[in-house]
């Protein structure tokens, strides 16, 4: 399929802790006026905040959550992605969630672990990397901690043209997350787009929100406030190639993965 400038829509949310019912309803109000958009993205555990209490959030792959991402993805005729807790073959997993208006599904979980808050004490990491096509962009989807890992996210043989965080980042963190993204573009040549959460938590961690949108040679498309938004957005195919042109540092990248 030939490329063309993607359209996204990025929504950065206040959440309900530990609500399903009330975080849905939140995103249909939301998405009421949302039209056009090829990709939405939604927050890290768009559901019910960033819980560990994986026994009481979780839901199976034909949960009330998915089923809305399903349902949502068919309605809009977009690609709707976000993050929640899966129960699955004995394992709680923090799982991005890409729903397709063709019914069909995708998921990557979540790989690393935010130790600090116990979150691999409750969920299990994931193994395999996720690249999504849409109009012929290819789109990694990764979840919030895996930012500070470049190895994991590293754009060999440039396998992605959009890295995309959906994240719970608190506001205390926040000078770490306007820079590491910046630089995961500019190191990979690619759109990055950072989703957050803003509001507070049941833990009482506040999030500022600071969504961020970085093309492939680092600069600055979009950054949010800290309050409620839905952004529509669109990346430019050429501006893409462009900066892999004239700067085509990706061909002298080290070659090593993750075993």
């Amino acid at each position: 399929m030939e490329s063309r400038d993607l359209t996204l829509a990025l929504v950065q949310a206040d959440l309900a802790w530990e609500n399903v019912d009330d975080n849905l309803a939140r995103m249909d109000r939301l998405l009421a006026g949302v039209q056009g958009a090829r990709v939405i993205v939604l927050p890290e555990m768009f559901t019910t905040g960033f819980s560990m209490n994986a026994p009481a959030v979780a839901e199976t792959m034909n949960g009330k959550g998915v089923d809305w991402l399903l349902q949502t993805a068919r309605r809009l005729r977009a690609d709707v992605a976000g993050s929640l807790a899966i129960a699955e073959g004995g394992h709680y997993y923090n799982r991005l969630v890409w729903a397709k208006p063709d019914g069909s599904l995708r998921h990557y979980d979540k790989r690393h672990l935010f130790s600090f808050a116990g979150e691999d004490g409750h969920y299990t990491p994931g193994r395999e990397a996720l690249v999504v096509e849409v109009d012929g962009w290819r789109i990694a989807p990764f979840i919030c901690y895996d930012l500070r890992f470049p190895v994991w996210t590293r754009n060999r043989e440039a396998r992605y043209d959009l890295a995309l965080y959906v994240a719970n980042w608190p506001q205390r963190r926040a000078a770490h997350w306007k820079a590491l993204l910046p630089a995961r573009a500019i190191e990979n040549q690619s759109y990055v787009i950072g989703l957050n959460r803003v509001g507070a938590d049941g833990n009482g961690l506040a999030y500022s929100g600071d969504s961020l949108a970085i093309d492939p040679y680092g600069e600055t498309l979009w950054k949010a406030q800290d309050g409620v938004e839905v952004r529509p957005l669109a990346l430019s195919r050429s501006r893409l190639e462009e900066v892999r042109t004239q700067f085509p540092f990706l061909q002298d990248a080290d070659d090593h993965e993750l075993r």
